[in-house]
């Protein structure tokens, strides 16, 4: 009987029939639909592959989930690059903090290797995070007994005091394989000052270099005094390697009576003594540097076996108190700007495009590392911006536009060398724009150590061996995250004519 009336309805109104029939297979399929839905979140649920807790789970860039989830090749191996700082400087800032409630660094399922005191070695599937964070965000595990509390480790890791985050990422490094034997490899600590009227500031280099696998290596201190408008003062002493002390988990350094120290409360203690180049007086250095609150860079590393390129920045915004003798006379600083940088590598044949400067309210670190390889120097730049909260957005200008409209005179021969240039970049909505206006270069022949070390060889291969420092004035101008950003200030620039 139903059927009939169904057939019936059908031919006397067919397109309303044929309206309510489509309506409901459309609504049966949604439900079945949700219902799916609906079972596969449940499956999720009770997936022990799954990190549970929070809202967001931040995974490296690339990863495919089912494929963590299953082992597959797109999830071995895989790590998130400076995950202390993505979490200090980004998903825990105080940028975020009305956003952000609480973050979890956790890493589930990890394959590891439990070695025996019989020296067998077993596969175990190992979790590792933060336990005050885990519980953060809801993700604490239930525990049968005992208790599961941070330790000093965790509390290093999420929020390491002044001192020991400039040992996190100002320590020395040893080298390895073909760079342990490389002379050309050296690491050291930089830093600079400049006066309040800006007419006057100083480099202050300690380094170690050589062939650290051999006993050819040693340290050098060197401090250059530059006035604008005048030749730069050059003073160096070396040190044998007997006198030279520095640590792979610390950033204190001592060459001969020059040290590098880092104090408890995360200033720098740096002293530093050496006779003029050209012969006079000798320079004394007693500088006490402090760096601001997260204006840090916390380092990268290029390179393979043959060539290795680092650099951190453990001060990109710094101000500096103490003094600056030559003789009895002395150049007194309190609270004058500074910064500090930390190098490590090898550098025969590497030239770069590299500066720093303070535009108002914010701080900017830029550059390019250029292996003497033709393939690796198309690479674009980078520029790194920090405000009174941190790290503030990353840029990536293609090129650096220079005006070489300044003349100076090396060894005789003069040089072009830049007097303005300008770079741009746009990341979506965010956009940057650097102009720098040099006030002062001074430029040194690179081929004059290789000479000196009797490398006569490598002298042809050299496309740009003068390398120019300048002093000058960066502005920047731009959006970023909806703000405007403005600023001008001091700034220390480097490149290769």
């Amino acid at each position: 009987m139903n059927a009939l009336l169904a057939l019936r309805n059908l031919v006397d109104r067919p397109w309303r029939t044929l309206f309510l029939l489509f309506g409901y297979a459309t609504g049966v399929g949604v439900m079945i639909t949700l219902l799916s839905v609906g079972e596969a979140l449940m499956t999720q649920a009770r997936d022990e592959k799954l990190v549970g807790g929070g809202e967001v789970t931040v995974l490296p860039e690339g990863v495919d989930v089912e494929l963590l989830k299953t082992g597959g090749l797109g999830g071995m191996f895989f790590s998130i690059d400076h995950a202390r700082f993505v979490y200090r400087q980004l998903l825990a800032s105080p940028r975020l903090s009305r956003e952000v409630s609480g973050v979890a660094p956790q890493v589930e399922g990890k394959l590891l290797y439990l070695r025996t005191a019989g020296g067998r070695e077993i596969p175990v599937r190992a979790t590792g995070e933060i336990p005050s964070r885990g519980a953060l965000v809801g993700a604490a595990p239930a525990l049968a007994s005992g208790t599961w509390a941070d330790d000093d480790g965790d509390r290093r890791w999420r929020d390491p005091t002044p001192e020991e985050l400039r040992h996190e990422i100002d320590h020395f490094h040893q080298p390895t394989g073909a760079t342990a034997r490389d002379e050309s490899w050296g690491e050291w600590h930089y830093f600079n000052v400049v006066s309040a009227d800006r007419k006057r500031w100083a480099f202050i280099t300690l380094m170690v270099g050589g062939a650290m696998a051999t006993d050819r290596w040693g340290g050098q201190v060197l401090v250059t005094l530059h006035e604008q408008g005048r030749p730069a003062r050059r003073f160096v002493r070396l040190v044998p390697k007997e006198q030279v002390t520095f640590s792979t988990t610390r950033a204190d350094l001592d060459v001969g009576e020059s040290t590098a120290r880092v104090l408890p409360d995360g200033r720098y203690a740096v002293r530093a003594s050496a006779p003029a180049e050209e012969g006079g007086a000798a320079v004394t250095v007693d500088l006490a540097v402090s760096p601001a609150p997260g204006a840090y860079f916390p380092g990268a590393a290029l390179g393979g076996d043959a060539i290795v390129s680092g650099y951190a920045v453990p001060a990109l915004r710094a101000d500096a108190s103490g003094s600056i003798c030559v003789s009895t006379r002395c150049e007194r600083f309190d609270g004058a700007q500074s910064y500090h940088d930390h190098n490590w590598g090898t550098w025969r044949g590497v030239t770069w495009e590299w500066g720093s400067a303070r535009a108002g309210s914010y701080s900017l670190l830029y550059g390019r590392v250029q292996p003497p390889d033709s393939v690796a120097a198309a690479q674009p730049l980078f520029v790194y911006l920090v405000d009174s909260l941190g790290f503030r957005a990353l840029f990536r200008p293609r090129t650096i536009a220079y005006t070489d409209a300044r003349t100076v005179v090396v060894e005789g021969r003069a040089i072009r060398v830049p007097s303005r240039a300008v770079m741009m970049d746009a990341r979506g909505d965010d956009t940057l724009r650097i102009e720098l206006e040099v006030e002062d270069a001074t430029a040194t022949d690179t081929r004059r150590s290789l000479a000196e070390r009797g490398e006569v060889g490598a002298l042809r291969g050299i496309a740009r061996p003068y390398f120019v420092q300048m002093k000058g004035v960066a502005r920047i101008s731009g959006r970023v995250g909806g703000r405007v950003v403005s600023g001008a200030g001091t700034g220390f620039f480097e490149t290769y004519r």
